[in-house]
């Protein structure tokens, strides 16, 4: 009897589902390709609101149309002719999540209304505590982080260091296109000890010149 519900308990085991991975989306772009890795733990509407504009294929043919380099990276919202897509309704601000917008990591862009996110998101390049959640305020809410590059950071570094000018109204425009070809999610996972480890580097003072990502404007 023993043996049997051992036996039982085995079989339940094996055949029981595992744990459901963080997703792991992969851009392909005219300068390369990174992958991140997203944390619907921590921004569960932010997540589905990017993976429904990823399995749509929204942002193919779109373009990082505002990069600062040792800033950020800024795109999900353009064609290269800089025609602004039409998007989804807006979603909630998650920014008091606990993820901070460190080197790497994956964040909502949007307009001064602090819940006017659709598509467009940017990658920090440096440690930009001014972007950070601090209080529900809507000053210093903050911007909502959802995930990281967890592979071809090297990649985002180098879109940040284009040439840019004003083009259309719109500032810090990469004067080559930078071409989002294709986002996709990953169907093998990166394992966790292949990761590339975050930059360390913290800059001494904060980026609080620089002006914060910017998406539709509402109203």
């Amino acid at each position: 009897m023993q043996f049997t519900r051992l036996l039982l308990l085995s079989l339940l085991l094996c055949c029981a589902p595992a744990f459901a991975a963080n997703p792991q989306v992969e851009f392909q772009t005219n300068q390369g390709s990174f992958v991140v890795e997203l944390y619907p733990e921590k921004a569960p509407k932010t997540v589905a609101n990017f993976m429904q504009y990823v399995k749509n294929g929204f942002y193919a043919g779109t373009i990082f149309h505002r990069t600062i380099n040792r800033f950020m990276i800024q795109g999900g919202g353009f064609t290269p002719e800089l025609q602004e897509k039409s998007t989804l309704t807006p979603i909630s601000n998650e920014s008091n999540n606990g993820l901070k917008n460190e080197p790497g990591t994956l964040a909502m862009a949007r307009a001064s209304d602090p819940d006017s996110a659709t598509s467009q998101f940017f990658i920090n390049l440096a440690d930009n505590k001014f972007l950070n959640y601090y209080k529900p305020d809507a000053h210093y809410i903050g911007y909502c982080v959802f995930g990281r590059v967890i592979r071809g950071m090297a990649v985002a570094e180098q879109i940040g260091q284009q040439p840019t000018g004003s083009v259309k109204r719109l500032a810090n425009v990469p004067l080559q296109p930078v071409i989002i070809e294709k986002v996709a999610e990953l169907e093998t996972p990166i394992a966790a000890a292949d990761f590339e480890k975050p930059s360390l580097e913290k800059p001494t003072k904060t980026n609080s010149s620089k002006p914060a990502p910017k998406g539709k404007k509402r109203g």
